[in-house]
């Protein structure tokens, strides 16, 4: 517990200090809080899309949602949009070993496949997995993202059990712009990007790309004895490029493209870690969407999506490795051979297409009520080789799915939601699912009450009904219940923001991997296959806070409190867990910010993140329990000019050593340091 205590003391110390050097100049102070009493700061209201998929004030809206906006992301320095999202409320994300390694988002206690990841309005989790691997995704030229928390299949179908995150390109704005920025660190880390946006007339536009190479950070944990370097090389490109047309109408174009390599280690065939030599692994992903918005009438808006995700991945195995256990070199072979000696060699190739049309259309009733009803068309799509040397089909799902939603606004104080949807698949059973939403704003104490309750589904994916050797054509959606409930407070004139939730969530019909003969399908030949068996429970708390102590000086924080447990089907002759927590979700987990701006030029940041232990796998195996860790990330700025600035990155800065899975490595303290510069284009 010491370092808990130490990581609070540090955080304290520095708010402490930030505040002494505030009072160090009476003057300055006073004016101010003078300045704060008497002026009130002009800013834009904050809209929220992805709890309605209309644009609706955030105070206003009735769902669970918060916003990282890309601005935050560029102050604190975070490199990648999983290093944002990991301190967020509700929130949980693993990685597998390091940049480039898989990285996985939870929410609410559900599993990352139950987590719907938008980037742009295209749908981006893997038709074959069922999540989306955020290991390649950096934050460069990234506007906002929402987090919607809750069951949200009425609006977005299956993958939204858990869920949304909804990702946003930023859109040029005013006179165009050029700027660039270079980096280098511990790992022998070298990031480097450029970018352009502005706007002319009706067009604008954004365009960036960068790069990001290291190539000495060994994927299984160091610290375990394993001591070569794998490297991570990604490109990324992004752009939207947008047109205004008459009568408030839009069209957009938005695109991102990223070409990732990744070294990887894995186990022996024992189960044993091993530091494997050669293990390869390529991500390509072309990500499109294009969408046209107007207003038909006054009280009618049509918008129409067309959006494509597109990802190749390709891996190699490697030929040689080094067994962490037994301390000796062992070789691949194409055969599992079951001991310390080998790991099983493999090779694999495959394209995956997920594609989608919306029509969505708005109707305006009047002044309280707004009517959206909408079709979707998707079509998730995988070609992989078979394992065995024969031919493997290309596999599709497909899926016709109409929704309607209500939406009541009564004097800017009650608010009501409540819609339904219906999802018609080729491969299974169709779906129904509901949901109702309900706010109060007290504006005379801005006191807000918000709850809803919800239902959803998550399909079975290419993998758990058609992989060779044990996929089951015959699963059924897994289904659940979602309720939330709570409160936000502001105080102060709004520099004092309080928040706090209850969640709970029932999972039904859950797809679990069971040896048992009878419910697997003639098919499954290598002895397993996917159920529907399990059931689970989960349900807890969450609270916020963001204050704004003087001038400058910002700090916030989360807490969630996640309750867990898995339940056997009582059908099934064979027992798969019984009453148990479910894997790698903390039941505590908590974080703390402080960004402070004594000075225009400069900017100082810290971010404080704790996670309790959790269990590695179903079976809450003492000897795979993960520990308690507690992380401090620090970065300063300064702005050298009013086109250059200079910065520094501290990860871990107390050295702390932890897991985030078992056996896979995490940073250790790593120092960055990087120039960026803007300019003003005389267009």
């Amino acid at each position: 517990m010491h370092r808990v205590y130490r990581c609070w003391v540090f955080v304290c110390a520095v708010s402490i200090f930030a505040a002494c050097v505030q009072c160090a100049h009476p003057a300055a102070f006073a004016q101010d809080i003078a300045k704060a009493d008497q002026q009130q700061t002009v800013e834009t209201p904050e809209v929220v899309v992805s709890a309605t998929k209309t644009p609706v004030l955030a105070k206003q809206a009735s769902s669970a949602v918060e916003i990282i906006t890309g601005e935050e992301l560029e102050k604190r320095k975070i490199k990648s949009v999983i290093d944002g999202l990991r301190l967020s409320s509700g929130v949980f994300a693993t990685s597998s070993g390091g940049p480039g390694a898989t990285a996985n988002v939870k929410m609410r206690g559900a599993f990352a496949r139950h987590t719907l990841v938008m980037i742009d309005g295209v749908i981006v989790n893997s038709p074959t997995t069922g999540d989306y691997d955020f290991a390649n995704l950096t934050a460069e030229n990234i506007d906002r993202i929402e987090i919607l928390r809750g069951a949200q299949s009425m609006l977005y179908g299956s993958d939204a059990i858990g869920g949304v995150i909804n990702i946003f390109t930023k859109k040029g704005t005013s006179k165009p712009t050029v700027g660039a920025f270079m980096e280098y660190g511990s790992f022998a880390t070298f990031r480097e990007g450029g970018n352009i946006s502005g706007a002319k007339g009706p067009l604008d536009f954004s365009v960036s790309a960068s790069r990001w190479d290291t190539s000495n950070f060994s994927a299984i944990n160091y610290r375990r004895g394993a001591f070569e370097g794998d490297g991570f090389h990604n490109t990324q490109v992004s752009a939207k490029v947008g047109a205004a047309l008459p009568n408030d109408g839009r069209v957009e174009f938005n695109m991102r493209w990223y070409d990732s390599r990744t070294s990887f280690d894995g186990f022996a065939d024992s189960g044993a870690p091993a530091d494997i030599f050669g293990g390869r692994h390529t991500n390509r992903n072309l990500i499109l969407n294009g969408a046209w918005t107007q207003p038909l009438t006054t009280w009618w808006t049509t918008k129409l999506t067309l959006s494509q995700a597109n990802e190749r991945l390709r891996s190699n195995s490697g030929n040689a490795g080094f067994n962490l256990s037994t301390r000796q070199f062992i070789q691949a072979n194409p055969n599992s051979c079951w001991d310390d000696t080998c790991f099983t060699s493999f090779s694999t190739d495959l394209e995956i297409l997920n594609r989608r049309l919306e029509w969505q259309n708005d109707f305006r009733v009047g002044e309280v009520l707004l009517l959206t009803a909408g079709y979707q068309l998707r079509r998730e799509a995988g070609d992989n080789p078979s394992a065995f040397g024969g031919a493997q089909p290309a596999r599709t799902i497909s899926s016709n799915a109409g929704f309607v939603q209500g939406q009541v606004n009564l004097w800017d104080r009650l608010f009501f939601t409540a819609g339904g949807r219906h999802d018609q698949y080729n491969a299974f059973e169709d779906a129904t699912t509901y949901r109702v939403t309900g706010g109060y704003h007290i504006k005379e104490t801005e006191t807000r009450f918000r709850g809803s309750y919800a239902t959803g589904f998550k399909a079975p994916t290419l993998n758990d009904l058609y992989y060779e050797g044990f996929g089951n054509p015959n699963l059924k959606p897994e289904k659940s219940l979602s309720m939330d409930l709570g409160v936000e407070q502001a105080l102060f004139n709004g520099r004092l923001q309080l928040t706090a939730g209850y969640f709970w969530n029932r999972f039904q019909n859950l797809i679990q991997f069971t040896s048992s003969s009878p419910p697997c399908p003639p098919t499954a030949f290598l002895g397993y296959c996917p159920i529907n068996v399990a059931d689970a429970k989960t349900q807890g708390w969450e609270f916020g806070f963001k204050v704004e102590l003087l001038k400058g000086l910002e700090v916030r924080g989360q807490y969630t409190h996640t309750l867990t447990r898995a339940f056997d089907t009582a059908a099934l002759p064979v027992r798969l867990g019984g009453d148990k927590r479910l894997p790698r979700w903390p039941v505590d987990q908590a974080s703390v910010g402080l960004s402070y701006q004594p000075l225009d030029s400069v900017r100082l940041s810290i971010d404080y993140r704790f996670v309790g232990a959790r269990q590695n796998t179903l079976s809450n195996s003492r000897s795979q329990q993960l520990g308690v860790f507690n992380l401090v990330n620090l970065s300063a700025s300064y702005d050298v000019t009013k086109n250059w600035q200079t910065y520094v990155r501290v990860d871990n800065l107390f050295n702390e050593k932890y897991e985030e899975v078992t056996f896979y490595g995490t940073p250790s303290r790593s120092v960055f340091g990087g120039v960026r510069m803007n300019y003003d284009i005389p267009l």
